[in-house]
């Protein structure tokens, strides 16, 4: 910690034979510090040793084939997707009309309406047209599930 100089001039006669100066006390704890600060760098430079002076590229990572998909069978909870299983494309004529025309266009399958941020279950069947309303109440989507 540093000490503020005297305003005196920092020259403090003690004794006639010694004078106090408190500039040279304070060069004095600047020197410590620079002690200290010079062998923490000695201490830490063998360290800088250890760093690689320049990056190397990574090696390439070699291609792999991806495995084939396993068949699951026998198994609960998993069904296929089949693109258009319950043909939903059938009622495309739909989109954009409003969600009360869904009773007119004479479906003959199971089906379900999605009203906007409405809750679904989560049973999936491939069979099922499920048609899903924007917040206008229009049809925006028709899929299957």
């Amino acid at each position: 910690m540093q000490r503020p100089a005297p305003p005196w001039g920092g020259l403090l006669l003690i004794s006639a034979r010694k004078a106090y100066d408190a500039a040279t006390e304070i060069l004095a704890l600047d020197d410590c510090l620079m002690t200290r600060a010079l062998i923490a760098l000695l201490a830490l430079a063998p360290l800088a040793a250890c760093a690689p002076a320049y990056q190397t590229a990574p090696e390439p990572v070699p291609a792999v084939a991806p495995l084939p998909p396993v068949p699951v069978a026998n198994v609960s909870g998993l069904e296929s997707r089949e693109p258009d299983a319950c043909h939903a494309k059938d009622y495309v004529s739909a989109l954009g009309q409003p969600g009360t025309i869904i009773p007119s266009l004479g479906v003959t399958r199971d089906y379900r309406v999605v009203e906007y941020r409405g809750i679904e279950p989560q049973e999936y069947d491939p069979l099922r047209i499920v048609f899903r309303l924007d917040a206008a109440g229009n049809i925006y989507n028709i899929d299957c599930g």
